[in-house]
């Protein structure tokens, strides 16, 4: 009994350890876990507060741009009003100024058409007016971006000045374009792998996405649900570039980062499940270990007894031809035979157990009757239903006898030789129930498992075997069940078996 309360205090003491050790490096980890999240959020904080900036240049750029564009026009509306000025100025006009005005624009391209669209002047562009006379086709409609500037002369007559952006002014609205197309490509290309989505000013039309699958970018429901997703984590960001409208910008933790979230929980899982395979893999050899001794014990037994069991029935047949008292030979045969069924009994444990039909109660009636003869007549038996009644069940019988001998001489022992025990046998449409009850000392709950370990008695000089042996008899060779149903300190135990049919 010492041993197993040993053995059960280990158990609590090494469960103990193994759930500190298990809960400091889950701790320790969480804290790991909690740092690089910060850190991977930080990053995602910092990459959002990027694109702000960056959308916040992109847009002080484009207002710069178009103060650039309203300046130059502005020009070209001085430019024209010089013009005029110098086609109706007299002799006594000073015309320096207007053709100053004139002279110092050397950017923006011009040129003055009349009615009729013929070139009557230009400035700043590419061709040579002896080659092309007219305002047609494309030339017309590269100049004809911006609404021309009418200048009217003398007779009604009217000029019309037509002009572009300037080369300078191209060249930045190229780089302008250029800004907003490598902002979109850097949103989505984004450097802390964060999935992002970027959709229209209604939030569904998605214009382009990043670090997200494409394959199920293609469902619709996938999306919707992942902008919910994205919304819930993060507001998102609002930018208007340019000509390109309202955009959003939704992003939400990176796949690290959510990864992190749940490592925990998987180091958890795993630790747990490798403590499980590990313990049923040991728990599993220990009882084939225990299987082999108890096998190897028993055959040893069976075979130890064999030799000496084999003289003594040759000196039963040796006293009855000597004429010896008949009685006193006839008893002797009996412990004789009674050796030969415990010797029979240790042989059939680990070999094949052949199983046949048998009358459960006539058994447990001829077993009791034989446990009688051997204890205090101050024990009483009591066995119901009656003799004549038929229970069948499939049954090894002297295996099965052994069964009720032990559990028998437990009860007589609790009782110390004074009580009474009751067996009570019933069946149902599938098993056999058996119920031995006594009136002993009882078990205490914490022990109902422990009593069928080998090795436990609370006897003094008590091998602590018997209860072993008939759980491994009932549930190994007669695939049934044996337990402790109910006891009561002072009041006695029930003992269960259930037998399949």
């Amino acid at each position: 009994m010492d041993i197993y309360l040993r053995k059960k205090r280990w158990k609590w003491i090494l469960f103990i350890g193994a759930i500190l050790i298990v809960s400091a490096s889950l701790y320790y980890s969480n804290i790991l876990v909690e740092q690089i999240r910060h850190d991977e959020r930080k990053n995602v904080q910092i990459w959002a507060d990027a694109i702000h900036r960056k959308a916040d240049l992109v847009n002080f750029t484009n207002i710069l741009f178009e103060q650039i564009k309203n300046e130059e026009r502005k020009r070209v509306v001085m430019l024209a009003e010089a013009q005029k000025r110098l086609n109706n100025a007299t002799s006594n006009d000073d015309l320096n100024y207007y053709l100053d005005v004139i002279s110092q624009n050397t950017s923006i391209p011009v040129i003055q058409t009349d009615e009729q669209n013929t070139i009557v002047s230009v400035r700043n562009v590419s061709f040579r007016m002896d080659t092309v006379t007219k305002l047609l086709g494309k030339l017309r409609e590269e100049f004809t971006n911006y609404p021309p500037i009418v200048v009217n002369y003398w007779a009604n007559k009217k000029f019309y000045l037509y002009y572009k952006d300037s080369n300078i002014f191209s060249e930045l609205k190229t780089a302008l374009d250029d800004l907003i197309s490598s902002f979109f490509s850097e949103v989505v290309l984004n450097s802390a792998s964060v999935p992002v989505i970027i959709t229209d000013s209604t939030r569904h039309v998605v214009i382009a996405f990043g670090n997200l699958p494409e394959n199920k970018m293609a469902d619709s429901i996938f999306v919707i649900r992942t902008l919910e997703s994205m919304e819930s984590q993060n507001t998102p960001i609002e930018v208007n570039l340019a000509d390109t409208g309202i955009r959003y910008i939704f992003y939400k933790d990176s796949f690290l980062l959510t990864q992190l979230k749940y490592f925990p929980f998987i180091q958890f899982g795993v630790i747990g499940i490798f403590l499980l395979i590990a313990y049923l893999l040991f728990s599993t050899a220990r009882k084939s270990e225990q299987n082999q001794v108890w096998v190897g014990m028993a055959k040893e037994t069976a075979h130890q007894l064999g030799t000496p069991l084999s003289s003594m029935i040759g000196w039963v047949e040796l006293l009855k031809l000597k004429g010896l008292d008949e009685e006193t030979v006839t008893e002797i045969e009996k412990d004789v035979l009674r050796l030969e069924t415990i010797t029979d009994r240790f042989s059939k444990i680990g070999a094949a157990t052949r199983l046949e039909p048998f009358n459960i109660v006539q058994v447990i009636y001829d077993s009791v009757n034989y446990i009688k003869s051997r204890v205090s007549p101050k024990v009483r038996f009591t066995i119901t239903p009656d003799r004549s009644i038929q229970i069948v069940a499939p049954i090894n019988l002297h295996l099965f006898e052994w069964v009720i001998e032990n559990l028998c001489k437990n009860a007589v022992d609790a009782m110390d030789g004074n009580g009474s025990i009751h067996l009570e046998v019933t069946e149902d449409d599938s098993q056999v129930i058996i119920d031995l009850s006594d009136s002993g000392r009882g078990i205490q709950k914490s022990r109902f498992k422990t009593i069928f370990h080998p090795g436990y008695t609370s006897k003094a000089r008590g091998w602590g075997l018997g209860l072993t042996l008939s759980k491994r008899i009932i549930e190994n060779y007669h695939a049934g069940k044996i337990f402790v149903k109910s006891s009561a300190i002072g009041k006695g135990t029930i003992f269960r078996i259930i037998l399949k049919k």
